[in-house]
C-alpha cells in the first residue's frame, strides 16, 4: 500500500526523444509541466534531494502550469537509463509454473536500455516470433550509487522510486536458441515502463503491492510483490556484490504466475493485434497493442 501523504507522481510527455518532465496531479487526469524546473527526470534529479523537494513543493504550491494532454504521448518516466537489470524466477509460483526449481540465488540477467518504450505505445512481436510472452513487474529506479552495500546497511536507502514494468519476453529466443536469456529479452520494445514513477518515500513497503496483467480483458496474472522469493531490498544488496548500480538504473523484479509459458498447450502466445493491459497497485496501468516487427520494419 501507498503512503497517506500527496503522491508525486513523476512523468515524461512528449514524442518519442523530446519528452518534457510533467507531474500527475491529484485529480489524476492533469498535468503539470515541471520542465521551468528541473531539465528532465533521470537519473541526476533523483540523485538531487533538493531539486526534488523543489518539485514536490511547486506541486503543493498548485501554481505549475498545464500541459494539455489530449493525443499527447506519456513517453516512459526514466530518461537516459544506463541499464536495466532483471531478476528471473523470482516468485515461487512462477517457477513452479515453469518447472523450475527455486533459485538458491537471485537469477540475473540485462536488458539493453533501448528496450524501454512508454507505456501505450506499440509492442513489436519480432520476426519469426512464436512465443511471445507477457510479464508484469515492479520496476526498482536506483537514486543513489551502490557498490558492495554493506550487510549493516539498508540497501533501501539506494532506492529513488518504483514505477510499472512490462517485460516483454519471446520464449523460444530465450530457451531454445542457444546461449544466455538475453536473445529473447532484448527485442525491440520489450520494456514498456511508466506511466509514472513514484519517490520510494511514498511506498513504504515495496512487498506490500498488487501485480496484475490482462490479455484482450482476460485477468491472466494477478499476485502480490509479498511472494518474491527474493524481497527489493536483498535483491539491491545482491546484484550491487556484481556490478555498480547508478542513479538512473532500473531493476525488474520479476514476474509473478499466469504468463504464457505456464499454460497448458496450446499456450497463448501474443500475436498481433493482441491488448495487453499491466499495473502494479498504486503506480500507474500501461496498455499496449502488439503489432508485427515486419509491418513496421518490412520483411
Amino acid at each position: 500500500m501507498l503512503s497517506g501523504r500527496r503522491t508525486m507522481k513523476l512523468m515524461r510527455v512528449g514524442t518519442a526523444g523530446a519528452e518534457r518532465p510533467a507531474l500527475l496531479d491529484e485529480d489524476g487526469t492533469t498535468w503539470r509541466d515541471l520542465s521551468g524546473l528541473v531539465p528532465d527526470i533521470d537519473g541526476g534529479l533523483l540523485a538531487d534531494p533538493a531539486a526534488l523537494e523543489r518539485v514536490r513543493a511547486a506541486a503543493e504550491a498548485g501554481d505549475l502550469p498545464v500541459i494539455p494532454s489530449d493525443g499527447v504521448r506519456v513517453g516512459p518516466p526514466l530518461a537516459r537509463i544506463g541499464k536495466v537489470v532483471c531478476i528471473g524466477l523470482n516468485y515461487h509460483d512462477h517457477a513452479a509454473e515453469t518447472g523450475a526449481e527455486p533459485p538458491a540465488e537471485p537469477v540475473v540477467f540485462l536488458k539493453a536500455a533501448d528496450t524501454v518504450v512508454g507505456p501505450y505505445d506499440t509492442v513489436l512481436v519480432p520476426r519469426g516470433s512464436a512465443r511471445t510472452d507477457w510479464e508484469v513487474e515492479l520496476g526498482v529506479v536506483i537514486g543513489r550509487t551502490a557498490r558492495y552495500v554493506a550487510d549493516d546497511e539498508d540497501p533501501l536507502a539506494y532506492v529513488a522510486g518504483y514505477t510499472t514494468s512490462h517485460d516483454v519476453s519471446e520464449r523460444e529466443f530465450q530457451l531454445e536458441r542457444g546461449g544466455t536469456w538475453d536473445k529473447g529479452k532484448n527485442c525491440e520494445t520489450f520494456n514498456p515502463l511508466g506511466p509514472w514513477l513514484v519517490t520510494a518515500d511514498e511506498v513504504p513497503d515495496p512487498q506490500s503491492l498488487a501485480l496484475r496483467l490482462w490479455v484482450n480483458g482476460e485477468l491472466r496474472q494477478n499476485g502480490t510483490t509479498g511472494a518474491q522469493i527474493f524481497p527489493v531490498a536483498e535483491l539491491v544488496r545482491y546484484v550491487s556484490r556484481f556490478m555498480t548500480l547508478y542513479p538512473g538504473d532500473v531493476i525488474n523484479t520479476g514476474t509473478p504466475a499466469g504468463v504464457a509459458l505456464g499454460q497448458p498447450e496450446p499456450k497463448p502466445y501474443l500475436r498481433a493485434g493482441d491488448v495487453v493491459e499491466v499495473e502494479v497497485e498504486g503506480l500507474g496501468r500501461q496498455r499496449q497493442r502488439f503489432r508485427d516487427a515486419s509491418e513496421v520494419h518490412g520483411g
